[in-house]
């Protein structure tokens, strides 16, 4: 008798992207040549809310969906010991307790997630995908920090961040990925990468997601002096040196109105710190470019992803306006499919 081909069973994985105040959730079948997305859905949170997983229960029961058979987190920063995608043991929670040191405003939160989705879910595997694990192919040159080396041997060095949406990128351009792509990613949170043959080489982003291009609410790049005023003469100690630098810099800073390039752009023909917000973002994102174009010696594609990225011709023109004198390079927008990319990520880990 001739035997019957195996039939396929798709991998059911619930993804979990955490912010400080809300989760992103996405229930996704992946099977081997197919990948399908069966909910999403946003999820304010605050201390006092209900376990987020109650929530997620009757999402699915309301829609009919089938249960998870896996469980994928986005996870900002995995230090500098986890470095690649990987299953959630107990080893691992240990060095993501480490890591949370250096995204106070991320980890924390995902770590409290992950522990919630274990006690929710014990039976379920659980996979963590970092921001930082695509930029783990940085040369010692750009990774490297100009400290000195006992802090470097503790971890101290350029990890870079948004990894995920680089990664979704590459998977978008596949075989139409040409050698040189600079990839902007480009929202409240905004980073610049340099890709040559589909892997990281530089990346705007530092130690923690508070560095590089000015942002809606964090500084980027900053004068180390600026910090040593803050500390010296206003006497602000870390808790206050934290909260100035991630919550209230970067467009709302600038502006003294928002962090949100929206309301900005609604408010620039009247208000001129919201017009002058705008410009600085668009000349910071174009000198950070221009920085990578020479580490990549050259550019022949500019991605632009990210909510502003994505959203925004205005910015985007602002931005290739700058840089012109490249000459030719060819522009493309990818939507930034974070959370698909860890449905893979999980199928193919577990397998």
């Amino acid at each position: 008798m001739k035997a019957r081909p195996a039939v396929e069973v798709p991998s059911i994985v619930l993804v979990l992207n955490s912010g400080s105040s809300s989760l992103k959730i996405g229930l996704y079948e992946v099977g081997a040549s197919h990948l399908s997305e069966l909910l999403t859905d946003d999820i304010e949170t605050s201390p006092q809310d209900e376990n987020p997983f109650e929530r997620i229960d009757r999402l699915l029961g309301k829609n009919a969906l089938p249960a998870p058979t896996a469980i994928g987190h986005r996870i900002v920063h995995g230090g500098p010991n986890l470095t690649e995608h990987c299953r959630i043991g107990p080893a691992v929670l240990q060095h993501l307790e480490a890591a949370a040191v250096f995204a106070p405003l991320h980890d924390p939160a995902s770590l409290g997630l992950i522990h919630q989705a274990i006690a929710h879910y014990p039976a379920l595997p659980q996979v963590a995908c970092f921001d930082t694990a695509f930029h783990a192919t940085l040369p010692e040159v750009a990774y490297t920090l100009p400290v000195p080396r006992a802090l470097r041997t503790e971890g101290v060095r350029r990890y870079g961040f948004h990894g995920l949406s680089c990664e979704s990128a590459v998977q978008v351009l596949a075989q139409d990925l040409p050698d040189r792509v600079i990839l902007a990613h480009l929202g409240n949170g905004a980073s610049i990468t340099a890709i040559k043959g589909g892997r990281s080489i530089d990346t705007s982003m530092g130690l923690t997601p508070s560095g590089g291009v000015i942002m809606g609410t964090r500084s980027g790049d900053l004068d180390p002096g600026v910090l040593l005023y803050l500390l010296r003469e206003k006497r602000l100690d870390a808790s206050a040196l934290e909260k100035m630098i991630d919550q209230q810099s970067g467009l709302r800073g600038i502006s003294g109105v928002s962090g949100d390039m929206r309301v900005l752009e609604d408010k620039a023909s009247g208000e001129a710190d919201a017009r002058l917000a705008i410009d600085m973002f668009c000349y910071s994102a174009s000198k950070q470019i221009a920085g990578l174009i020479a580490a990549l010696d050259g550019i022949d594609l500019l991605v632009f992803t990210g909510g502003i990225g994505e959203h925004d011709a205005d910015v985007r023109a602002a931005i290739c306006a700058r840089l012109k004198w490249v000459g030719d390079f060819g522009v493309r927008v990818i939507p930034a499919k974070e959370n698909a990319q860890i449905a893979r990520h999980c199928v193919d880990i577990l397998a």
